[in-house]
């Protein structure tokens, strides 16, 4: 077999064109905004988050044409952008809705419900993980963690929390979305769109009447710990796995399960396999 006969199946693919520049007065009003946050880094290319937001905010999701835009600011390769870009999953790769729907689907939220929820959704809206519903309104992704595990399940929309969901109000959410109804987050500012929330991740004022002053802070279940520290007292609370009730009230040094403990056995419950004192190596 000769090696032009053996090379003959091999298809060659034209190298991708350069990104194209945005039109003349959006690259003008972004370069402004990118001599804003530039100027807040002593390190230029220490601005490339805030700038992939800045462009993500116009498109609504990082483009070629955006990861071209924020190297020439920073005179960083089109590479280094790229490689910055496809890491943090916070920058979109590709078109997507106004509001990002993220369920999410790590250990504490899953065991909670966040697994059915996430499921649930992907049927009633028919896409599935990172598609956008037909009417460009809402994408749809599983997250691995919101960073509020004491009020799992979680959603957020738009990287505003809605705490303790169900497949039920979680569709509540993504109907009013779709249909233009107001919805309000279980805290955290009012929801804009996915490019304001870019905008404002980026580093520039949320100017909305009200929103700042409505941001607030932790929940209380996330202070209780706080409390603790400082030596103020947490009344006590009982509860009790899901769907029984407690008939009686609970007794002096009596141990209690809580709702998040899960249903398998574990060495704290089970007689048969005790957790005994830890032994130091070699013991």
């Amino acid at each position: 077999m000769t090696a032009h006969s053996s090379n003959q199946d091999v298809q060659l693919g034209m190298p991708q064109l350069p990104a194209p520049d945005y039109p003349a007065d959006v690259r003008a009003r972004l370069e402004a905004d990118a001599k804003d946050v530039v100027s807040r880094y002593p390190d230029s290319r220490s601005a490339l988050l805030p700038l992939l937001h800045l462009v993500q905010s116009e498109e609504g999701f990082v483009s070629r044409t955006g990861m071209r835009f924020c190297a020439e600011i920073l005179e960083l390769t089109t590479a280094e952008v790229t490689a910055v870009a496809t890491f943090y999953t916070m920058y979109r790769r590709k078109p997507s809705g106004d509001y990002q729907v993220g369920v999410c689907t790590n250990t504490l939220c899953a065991v909670m419900g966040g697994d059915a929820i996430f499921e649930d959704l992907k049927e009633h809206l028919g896409v599935g993980n990172g598609e956008t519903t037909e009417d460009g309104k809402v994408t749809l992704e599983h997250i691995e963690c919101n960073a509020a595990c004491d009020f799992a399940p979680v959603v957020m929309v738009n990287w505003e929390f809605f705490d303790n969901q169900t497949p039920a109000s979680a569709r509540r959410i993504v109907d009013d979305l779709r249909a233009d109804r107001p919805v309000e987050p279980t805290r955290g500012a009012p929801l804009c769109t996915y490019r304001e929330t870019a905008r404002i991740l980026a580093g520039f004022p949320d100017e909305r009447p009200g929103a700042v002053a409505a941001t607030g802070g932790a929940g209380p279940a996330s202070l209780i710990g706080l409390r603790l520290a400082k030596g103020e007292s947490v009344p006590a609370r009982v509860v009790s796995p899901r769907g029984e009730a407690v008939d009686e009230p609970p007794q002096p040094g009596s141990r209690h399960r809580s709702s998040h403990d899960a249903p398998q056995s574990t060495s704290d419950s089970d007689p048969h396999h005790p957790s005994g004192p830890v032994t130091e190596e070699g013991e």
